[in-house]
């Protein structure tokens, strides 16, 4: 029967010492292609296998751990003993070194996690994109380059413009966090808020590892990813109990207020509000947005100008079912091959293009496009 994987390239495995002259390393070969391993589900942890698969195709924190550089970067100040990073170092090496295409256990990772992240013990099912937030905070401050955080300090950089304010903010912050995770995930969001009495305009720029945005509602036509981030950026009024109090007319005043990326990160994570949790009833919003898989402009949404905008699909993990129970898994374009694959615990598949989007997509991973973007270069082990 033919074979459900594409031609390729033996991949060669470097590991353990040597005798010959392969500079103390011994080559094994393996005609499995790499990655194209499933996960174990340990009871409802569909949401933790989709986002580890994710995370294991993203090309920069996938070579982190296989190069072990992560070992470099671990602060001992860390109350978990930096073992949450170790177990997700060492599933990624497992993920991309098996020999043979066995499901692998994350029990190990997992009990790292309800470890760091006790609200993960037991076996209800769990928000994917909630645990991302989890699990890539508790992977920062394991390798966080900043072993003592300097105090907090007050400073005035009103006088200062924009740009030069957004600057000295994000320097601030990487006074404090600084790590691979943050070099990767981390963006700044700039927030205007504009007085409508005397036009008075105050800037707060703040980190973000994601980005929450709403599903666009039409009543026709589709709905597309800018739909939602148009959303997300739309002059916003404050009005009413909403009212800030304005620096320049000391008075609570009706403003508007609105949102702009002021730094794009590396890597732009954007987690589709599908669920709402009213008083009532939680719901979903099985809403198909299109989204594009090859160069994402977000330029319109830059606060300056900038030249690096423009993004390319890489994972995505979804959901099907409803807001009372469902299943997650995950579409992840493999770093080596440039070909996408189903991940569903652990049954690994290739797919087609056209199947990755669906009304399912809830969390989407975009990386930062080459320069120049038109060309999307692919990362080889």
């Amino acid at each position: 029967s033919r074979s459900p994987w594409p031609k390729h390239q033996p991949i060669y495995i470097v590991s353990g010492p040597k005798k010959g002259p392969t500079s103390g390393k011994s080559i094994t070969k393996t005609n499995f292609p790499q990655g194209l391993v499933g996960l174990r589900n340990l009871g409802n942890t569909c949401f933790m296998n989709s986002i580890l698969q994710c995370l294991s195709n993203t090309p920069e924190l996938r070579d982190y751990c296989l190069r072990n550089v992560h070992r470099t970067d671990l602060n001992n100040n860390c109350r978990t003993n930096a073992a949450l990073m170790e177990e997700f170092a060492k599933l990624t090496q497992s993920l991309w070194t098996s020999v043979t295409n066995e499901a692998i256990s994350p029990s190990d990772f997992r009990s790292q996690i309800q470890r760091y992240a006790p609200k993960f013990v037991g076996c209800n099912q769990q928000d994917a994109q909630e645990f991302l937030r989890f699990l890539l905070d508790g992977l920062h401050n394991e390798v966080n380059r900043v072993t003592v955080r300097p105090k907090v300090s007050v400073e005035d950089f009103d006088h200062l413009s924009d740009d030069e304010k957004g600057k000295r903010m994000w320097n601030m912050y990487l006074e404090r966090e600084d790590s691979k995770v943050v070099d990767l995930f981390v963006g700044q969001l700039k927030s205007s808020v504009t007085c409508t009495v005397c036009g008075f305009r105050s800037t707060v720029f703040d980190p973000f590892w994601d980005l929450s945005i709403p599903v666009a509602q039409k009543s026709s036509g589709e709905v597309t990813l800018k739909d939602c981030l148009r959303l997300f950026t739309k002059e916003d009024v404050l009005d009413g109990e909403e009212r800030p109090t304005c620096n320049r007319c000391k008075a609570r005043r009706k403003c508007t207020k609105r949102f702009s990326i002021q730094k794009f990160p590396q890597i732009l994570v954007l987690h589709l509000k599908r669920f709402s949790d009213s008083n009532i009833r939680a719901s979903k919003l099985s809403t198909y947005v299109n989204f594009p898989l090859k160069e994402l402009d977000l330029r319109e949404f830059a606060s300056e100008s900038s030249e690096r905008a423009v993004y390319n699909l890489y994972a995505v993990s979804n959901h099907s079912g409803n807001a009372l129970g469902g299943h997650y898994t995950a579409y992840c374009r493999n770093p080596a091959l440039g070909e996408w694959y189903s991940y569903n615990d652990t049954r690994v598949s290739p797919v087609s293009s056209s199947q990755v989007r669906s009304s399912n997509a809830y969390v989407l991973f975009y990386e930062l496009a080459p320069y120049p973007h038109s060309k999307y270069q692919t990362c080889r082990l």
